[in-house]
């Protein structure tokens, strides 16, 4: 039986090894004071208004600053911090409010994805898929032992409590919010295979011995070679359906029959899915669209971790979004990458033992009632994921290597490029968040680095000043984005202004009227995404990406190579008139335009010194 826990606890944060050797010493995240986040709120909100609108919220803030109501919710607030045996006064609202509680399927909404550089060394799928369990399964057991260091800011260390969640771990659907299992990683010494939108029990220690690369590819190979010989109800599109429905679905298939609820548990139980998939997708829209949603049918959206090995050899990988962000599973996958394509990995043996048990197929009881639920299911999710427009643009001009040589984060400077391209498709700026970790608080997550700034506006009105000079442009761009990075070091230090305000929103009892700064509709507007960005990079990916968060908005994840930026540009297809290919078009110009600028005025700078 699963040791069932609702994300949040922190029991296992006490484990002895070098984990959690610094988790007793992170502070809390803090609660920062009306004075702090007030005026930063004003600051925010001022580029993003009118004249006539900023000057009502402005006075709506500061009666509000001035208020008994105001200091009241401050002090609650307070209280609930300072509560002991309570780690982070947000996390319980957080998880509820933004995955649990969430009732859209978290895919393509919630979860996200990395694709992978392909393996040159190992081309045949079931080999390569052999090597990414291999590494996986040396990263698990560094979990598991406690033995794998904690992620260090510098020399800040960073919360290790998402690594509870990461194997052996899944969402299960219940009203009106689900949970998060987590099972006993001694115990559940097995993965799960999806083929053929069917799916097997894989155990990897047999005699106490962990199964070689080449015993797990003989067994893949088998899995197979049977799954693709067979047809199944492909149950696993339960898993991508409003959580509403997927509860009522959940019951109709746990009531079906008592073996649903076994076949259930060995696949929840599970360090992870490795998902099989027959797709043999080429270009970068292709394979995004495999790792972020695939045909929905041979997947457990629910599950932790999702590797996922194409039948071309190409990979990636899908994380449900609950209980992780996505630093700790970037480290995931970075090491398993770095293992597999550098052949690090430890394959074992080469030699296969004679006595390995049979991989067992995990077969669902599926009546009417099942068989209905899964058509349902499967019918919106087609529908959902067709609504959908996806444009991937790899921007080789610069990376990494070369911001830093201009002189810019390159963090600020690409999401720069991001303001840029969406005020030359649309003619304004509007509201933009970036993710930005709080990782150095127990149990931190995020806060909202809000992008759009007096400087950011200001900048992408200078670039496309046709009688602007070079000088003008690159120290706007220099201004952009240096308020950009003081925002979002306030934001890593707890100090941003969206989880405070959500905060003091949340201590309204019932019954009590809303204060006026959060009926003032620049609240909404100015918290309306109509840019969901954020950056996760790392060598060996050839991107990331998740969904737009509003129905007339774009989700730009992208990643920052050395010498490339990529940028995932999804929309939803509806009346808003989005287009992520214009979009996509428009980023690329503009960070052409700013690379331009920026030498352009370096140039004449370098000339009107005096020669020796």
């Amino acid at each position: 039986m699963p040791t069932v826990t609702v994300a949040g606890s922190h029991t296992a944060d006490q484990a002895p090894g070098k984990l959690f050797e610094f988790q007793s010493q992170l502070p809390k995240l803090p609660v920062p004071s009306l004075e702090e986040t007030l005026p930063k709120y004003l600051r925010s909100v001022e580029p993003l208004l009118s004249k006539e609108d900023f000057a009502k919220t402005k006075r709506t803030v500061e009666e509000f600053a001035q208020s008994a109501e105001g200091k009241e919710l401050q002090r609650r607030l307070e209280a609930r911090a300072a509560e002991p045996g309570r780690p982070n006064w947000l996390e319980e609202w957080w998880n509820d409010l933004s995955y649990m509680g969430y009732r859209d399927p978290v895919t393509p909404y919630v979860s996200y994805f990395y694709a992978y550089k392909d393996d040159r060394l190992r081309r045949k799928p079931t080999q390569r898929a052999a090597a990414i369990v291999r590494a996986a399964w040396e990263f698990r057991r560094q979990v598991a032992a406690r033995e794998l260091t904690p992620e260090m800011a510098r020399t800040t260390p960073l919360c290790s409590h998402s690594y509870n969640y990461m194997f052996n771990a899944t969402r299960i659907p219940r009203k009106p919010s689900d949970y998060e299992a987590v099972f006993d990683m001694a115990k559940n010494e097995h993965i799960t295979v999806a083929r053929s939108n069917q799916f097997f029990k894989l155990q990897l220690v047999h005699n106490g011995q962990l199964l070689t690369a080449a015993e797990i590819e003989s067994q893949l190979d088998k899995i197979v070679e049977q799954a693709d010989s067979n047809a199944a109800v492909p149950v696993g599109v339960l898993t991508s359906d409003n959580r509403d429905l997927w509860t009522d679905n959940y019951k109709i298939l746990v009531d079906a029959s008592p073996k649903n609820a076994e076949t259930l548990e060995k696949l929840q139980s599970s360090a992870f899915l490795l998902c099989l998939d027959d797709a043999r997708p080429v270009t970068r829209e292709e394979y995004h669209r495999v790792y972020w949603h695939g045909n929905g049918r041979n997947r457990w959206f629910d599950k932790s971790l999702q590797f996922i090995v194409c039948d071309n050899g190409k990979a990636g990988f899908l994380a449900e979004h609950s209980s992780m962000d996505g630093t700790p599973t970037c480290r995931l996958n970075d090491f398993i990458l770095d293992q597999t394509l550098n052949n690090k990995v430890d394959l074992g043996s080469s030699a296969a033992r004679s006595d390995l048990p049979e991989p067992e197929p995990l077969r669902f009881v599926t009546p009417p009632s099942v068989v209905r639920a899964v058509e349902q299911a499967a019918e919106r999710f087609d529908k959902t994921v067709d609504q959908h427009q996806l444009r991937v643009l790899q921007y080789e001009g610069f990376g990494k290597d070369e911001i830093k040589k201009l002189g810019f984060s390159p963090d600020g400077f690409a999401q720069m490029a991001i303001q840029l391209g969406y005020y030359k498709l649309n003619g304004k700026c509007r509201a933009t968040y970036e993710a930005a970790a709080t990782r150095k608080f127990a149990h931190g997550r995020t806060e909202t680095c809000r992008s759009v700034s007096n400087e950011s506006v200001e900048f992408c009105k200078t670039f496309e000043d046709p009688h602007a000079s070079v000088e003008s442009k690159a120290a706007s761009l220099q201004a952009a984005v240096k308020a950009h990075g003081a925002y979002a070091k306030m934001c890593s230090e707890g100090k941003g202004v969206d989880r405070h305000l959500l905060g003091l929103r949340l201590t309204l009892k019932p019954g009590e009227e809303k204060p006026a700064i959060f009926r003032d509709p620049a609240y909404a507007e100015t918290s309306h995404w109509y840019l969901s960005t954020s950056q996760l990079s790392s060598e060996h990916f050839e991107g990331w990406g998740f969904s737009e968060v509003v129905p007339d908005g774009y989700g730009v994840a992208y990643t920052i190579r050395k010498d490339s930026v990529i940028y995932h540009i999804a929309a939803m297809k509806n009346d808003f008139g989005l287009n992520s290919d214009h979009l996509a078009h428009y980023i690329k110009e503009a960070a052409t335009e700013m690379r331009a600028a920026v030498l352009a005025s370096k140039l004449k700078e370098a000339a009107a010194k005096p020669k020796l």
